[in-house]
Parts: C-alpha cells; structure tokens; sequence
C-alpha cells in the first residue's frame, strides 16, 4: 500500500533578538504539527533570531544566545519524536535538523541573497563546496544535551527509513541551477525550503509558479516563510507557507494574517512522487548524478497505523486565489501598521489628513488595519486582543473588545485638518467627511497664525516681505512661502502626537506614532504608501469605496490634485500636475525609470561625512548601484527593550558568579539609573524611528 506521510511547515511572526518569543512560536508551532500528526516540522529562514538582525549578526553575543535558545528546543518535552528543521545563524545562514534530542545535520546556505533589499554577504559566508561535509565542534551547552561533540555540517540530505530529504534555503530556490536539481537526481523526494521573502505587489504568484515548476516532474516540496514586520522597519513578510505534491498545491497558509504562528498541515502520497519519476530519460540521468551523502535519522515518516486507517487520505488539491493589487494595498501595509504599533507600545496613530488622494489612502489602510484587528478579536485572537486592551489603556480587569472597527479607530487614529487661508472647503469638507465614515478622532483647525509668525519673523530680520508668484513674487518666493506652510504642519503635528493621549484622559499611554502621506509635511515616523504610485492608490480607493463602503472616497479619487499651498485667485487655482508639467500616469512611467534627481531626498538622516567606525550613520543609500549598499550601520529599526531574555542571562552569570564568591557582590547605580533586569525597571519597548525620535522614545 502506499506510504502516506503527513507534514507540517509554518510562517511565525517572528521579531530581531526576541529570543524568548521568537523560541515560544517555534516550540508552539512544533506542538501544534505534532498534534496534527506530522513526523517533519520546516520553520521560516532564521526564524531563532529573526531575519532582520542585520549587523548585530556580526556580534558574538547574538550566537552564544543562538545556542542557548536551540538548547532549550532540543530538550524541550514537546519537540520530540518529530524532524525538525529550523533556521538559525551560526556564522553561516543555517539550517539545524534535530531528531529526539540530537543534532542530525547542520545545512549551511548555498547561495547567498545580495541583490535589492537582502545584503547577506555582508554577515555570512555561502557554503561554496557542494555535496561535501566536515565536522562542526558543538557548543558545549548544546553538547550536554545531545551527548554530541561534532556533527555534520555541509551540503548532504537526511535519509529517513521511507524517504530522502533535501534541504533549500530561500534564494537557491530562484538560482538557475538551484540544488533541487541535483538532490532530485540522486533520489530526494521532498524538499525543504525556509525563506524571509518580503511582500511586494503582484509577487506572490511568480513565487508559487517556480516552486510548482521545480516539482512538477516529480517532488514533495514544503515552503516556510517568516510573516510580519520583525523589526527591519521597511519590510513586511507575507507568510503564504505552502506544501506542494507534483505541481499542485495541497496546503497554504494566509499571505496576510494577524496569526503569529500559522501552521500547515498536509498528508502527501509518497507513490504519487515515485510514479511521476518513471521515466527512462530521468532514471539515466540520476544514474550519472554525483551522490550526495545521506544522514540517516532514525524515524519514518509514516505511520504503519495510517495504512489501515480510512480517515488519512492524501490531502486534496486546493485552489489558489490570489488577492488583487488593491487587496494587497489594503491588506499588507495594514498587517505591517498592526505590527509596528504593538510592538512599538505606542497609543496609536496621527495622520495629517489634507483632503488629497495620499492622506484618504493612509487613513483608508489604517481603518483596514482596524478591521483586521477587530476580526481577530471576534476569532479569539487572544495576543491580539491583549494588545489592543494595552494600546488602548483600558483596566487590567475589563473585558472590553471593540464592536466595530469604527469605534476602534475612534481611539487609534488621530486625523487633523491643518488649514490655512489657501485651503479650500471641499478639502476641508472631504477630510471632515473621511474621518466621520472611518470613525477617527478628527481636529480641524487653522493655522496662519504659526505661518504668519514665521514669515513675519522673517520680514523683521531682513525688511524684505516675500510675495506668492500671483501676487507679483519671484519663483523663489513662492517656493519659500509655500515650504512655510509644509514645513509648519510637521511642527505642529508632532506636538498634537505627543499631548494628544493626555487631552483624552489616557493614563500611561504614550505618544501617537505619525503616519506620512508624502515626503512633506508629515515627514513623519511610517509611510505605508511611500512605493506606491499614484495609478494603484487610485485603484485601491475605488475598491476601497466599495468593499469598505466609503461613498465619500468618490470624491478625492476624482479631486483635482492640488497642495492647496498658494493663494486661488479668479485666474489660478493650483495644480500639482500643471506645476510639475506631466501627469501623474505619466509621472508613474518616469518612477519605473528612476532614481536620478533628488534621491537625497529618499534618505532617512541627512548623509553624514564618515570620520568614524563608532559612527551610526543609517543611510540606505548606494553609492554606485543600486544593489550595492553603502551603509555603515546597518541595524533593525525596531527592538525589544531592555533585551530581557539577554539580560536575564546577564543576571544569572552574576549570581553564579555572587555564589562562587560566597559573598554577595553588590553595585552601587548611579542616581537616577535603572539597569534592566534589575527592580524598578521600566517595562516598556524601544522605537528608533530615524530623525523623527522624541523624547519618551
């Protein structure tokens, strides 16, 4: 009879140096594919760490706690009797395969990511010998569990006793002559692939059709991919961890979920693969294949009781839908706002909202964050409802959940109409309007005041009155009159940010994070639309309108574009597409061939000249192409405060060592200094948010 065989993979919303949560999901995501019946476990591409480490995977602290944290999964009682396969730094990009408290086979990645926004030969070295393997001297914590001194590192497959598996880590995947080729040839029958793939428009399928290309000759290919923001502040990744069997899809989790442990489950037909690979054309180049060597593991896949059991059947194909661009606007920036937000343990949002096409669209994903979240809480989510109890302060002892995502957007998002005496009424009208529908806590206020003070500051200094380009002003002067009015508006929304939580009664929060609708007056600490053009954002208001029902969305999509920054007269109401002399369609075209003008524009810090190594000057900017970076400092924007798990570790070391001293050992902190681990920490998390840091951060 045929061999059945069930297996699991997942997508864990994984976080930088998170080491205690990160080992939580992994351990929970073992426990539920157990439960599920799978013998094979494939975790997310450095899911122990997190992928976004950046240049702390330069630092030997982060491996000792790499080590620690397998150790603990190792002799964890839940990770037994089930192959597991987990992503893990050790200098190399790794995979670690353990079997009941013992490390089969370290499988170090092949093929490096170095193009666009993946730098990884700037922290790892690839494995450049195929099919050749050494030994690895373990780690002594780990080496006490396993009773282990070396094991094997190198490119080899894992033989059980019903079949062969080969193992891929993300990029090799999209390599021409990627190693699946090979294993296939010398016998593999299901293959491993554990990627950190970030979410772009319109990718996801071209992802699917090269892993449904790569197997439909004959293979069981099991896709684990991380999902979330985890710190890198610029990615999301999508999930979408998927179980293919000859081409065809059997199992795939969600691309956009709230879910931090996502697993899949599948039984898959070994059979089916051994019959497609019948040919003789193929068993004769397998004849000539160079072999790879096999690391035995002491498990079957399949179970003898499966055979008899008429409930296991092979799982039934499914049928892929993909979301639309605009389900993907709504969706993906909305999971990533979710992230950022609770992970930030910020009070919520505020968004500058002029009545124009780019603040509708931000206000827009941000309500599509809040039905997500309500959703969640309606499922049962219980890390989600946690999280939205603690952003929006409410008693420890209430039960209360937001009904609707009106009336949790009510007290997330903060939406404010900056006037001045160029804005006109169907702006303000719309903005008004917008936030009523999505429910957010609105201001609408005028600010001439604050421009006035500046420009006659100005005259004051110098006897000279600048004068708009209609009033008889040079270029200059309009430009500068106009940059006042922008430039103002970041001023005065940082400070509503940050007092707003207080004028509404909200002991313990903190600041609002800002949202940016464009690189100008928000200039803020996120911009969920800042790829996106303008065709798309049109796009997604359109859906939006519909599927959201928002009538008034109608109107801004058809609104003339217009920064409302110089006077109307009878004669000139101003337009961005007559100033910039193109429209935005075509303006679309020219952002496909780009990056030649104002690209200083495009960097987080002002560039800085580099007289230093302690420098930590963060510029994304690349010197010569655009796949070569040129940062010096290249960290996660987002951290866990105060590191608990490394510093509980601290604090251990220090008693062992207060032990073997047999005197207590104390230290005397300076006034007002608080060391983490220690009483009379603060809890709380760390946001770096480039320029825009305020004090509380």
């Amino acid at each position: 009879m045929a061999p059945l065989v069930t297996i699991s993979t997942c997508s864990l919303n994984q976080w930088v140096l998170d080491f205690e949560g990160n080992t939580s999901r992994i351990i929970e995501s073992i426990r539920i594919a157990k439960a599920a019946g799978a013998r094979l476990r494939v975790g997310p591409e450095l899911e122990i760490t997190g992928y976004s480490c950046q240049d702390h995977f330069l630092e030997g602290d982060l491996y000792l706690h790499v080590w620690q944290c397998i150790a603990t999964i190792i002799d964890h009682p839940d990770c037994q009797d089930i192959l597991i396969d987990i992503g893990a730094p050790i200098r190399y990009n790794a995979r670690i395969h353990i079997l009941n408290r013992r490390i089969l086979l370290i499988k170090p990645k092949m093929w490096l990511a170095g193009d666009a926004n993946y730098y990884e030969y700037r922290w790892f070295t690839s494995w450049a010998k195929p099919r050749y393997v050494e030994d690895y001297y373990l780690e002594r914590i780990v080496g006490e569990i396993t009773g282990q001194a070396t094991v094997p590192i190198g490119d080899a497959v894992i033989s059980t006793y019903d079949s062969a598996i080969g193992i891929e880590t993300c990029e090799e995947l999209f390599t021409p002559n990627n190693p699946g080729i090979h294993m296939g040839l010398n016998g593999v029958e299901i293959f491993t692939n554990s990627s950190g793939s970030h979410h772009e428009l319109r990718k996801l399928k071209q992802r699917i059709d090269l892993i449904r290309h790569c197997t439909r000759g004959g293979g069981i290919y099991l896709y684990a991919n991380q999902r979330g923001e985890d710190g890198n502040g610029r990615l999301y990744f999508d999930g979408s961890a998927g179980i293919f069997v000859n081409g065809r899809v059997v199992g795939m989790s969600s691309q956009f979920s709230l879910k931090d442990v996502d697993v899949v489950t599948a039984v898959v037909d070994l059979e089916e693969v051994r019959s497609t690979r019948t040919s003789v054309s193929r068993s004769s180049q397998g004849s000539q294949a160079p072999a790879y060597r096999r690391i035995e593991a002491a498990i079957s896949l399949s179970k003898k009781s499966d055979l008899l059991n008429p409930n296991v059947k092979p799982s039934p194909d499914i049928e892929l839908e993909y979301h639309s661009p605009e389900e993907e606007i709504a969706l993906g920036p909305a999971c990533w706002l979710w992230d950022y937000l609770r992970r930030s343990r910020q009070s919520g949002f505020f968004l500058p909202l002029s009545g124009g096409l780019d603040s509708a669209s931000v206000a827009v994903i941000t309500f599509s964050m809040c039905r997500l979240v309500v959703s969640a809480c309606r499922d049962g989510n219980q890390a989600v409802i946690a999280d939205v109890r603690r952003i929006v302060v409410v008693p420890e002892d209430s039960d209360w959940l937001p009904d609707t995502p009106q009336e949790l957007c009510g007290k997330i998002l903060h939406t404010c109409y900056m006037g001045t005496t160029n804005s006109s009424k169907e702006t303000r009208n719309r903005a008004k309007q917008l936030a009523k529908s999505i429910g957010s806590y609105h201001i609408d206020l005028d600010m001439d005041s604050v421009v006035s003070a500046i420009s006659n500051l100005f005259t004051f200094v110098t006897n000279f009155t600048p004068r708009f380009s209609v009033h008889g002003g040079t270029a200059t002067e309009n430009l500068a009159l106009q940059n006042i009015q922008a430039r103002s508006r970041l001023v005065v929304g940082y400070m509503f940010a940050q007092l707003l939580p207080l004028v509404r009664q909200r002991p313990g929060a903190s600041s609002l994070l800002v949202l940016a609708s464009e690189y100008d007056c928000s200039s803020a600490d996120l911009n969920p639309i800042g790829s996106i053009d303008k065709r798309d954002l049109i796009n997604f208001l359109t859906w939006a309108k519909v599927n959201f029902d928002i009538p008034i969305i109608e109107s801004f999509v058809h609104a003339i574009p217009t920064a409302e920054l110089e006077p109307i007269t009878e004669n000139y109401t101003q337009s961005d597409e007559d100033q910039m002399g193109m429209t935005y369609a075509e303006l679309s075209v020219f952002g496909r061939l780009r990056k030649i003008m104002n690209r200083h524009k495009q960097v987080v810090l002002t560039p800085s000249y580099h007289a230093e190594n302690y420098s930590c000057d963060d510029n994304r900017r690349s010197a010569h192409s655009l796949n070569t970076p040129c940062r010096h400092d290249q960290r996660p924007i987002l951290y866990p405060a105060f590191f608990p798990f490394q510093n509980k570790k601290i604090e251990e070391h220090v008693r062992a060592l207060e032990r073997r001293a047999e005197t207590p050992v104390t230290s005397e902190a300076a006034p007002g200094v608080k060391y983490p681990g220690r009483r009379g920490q603060v809890d709380g998390w760390v946001l770096a948010s480039g320029s825009n840091l305020r004090e509380n951060e």
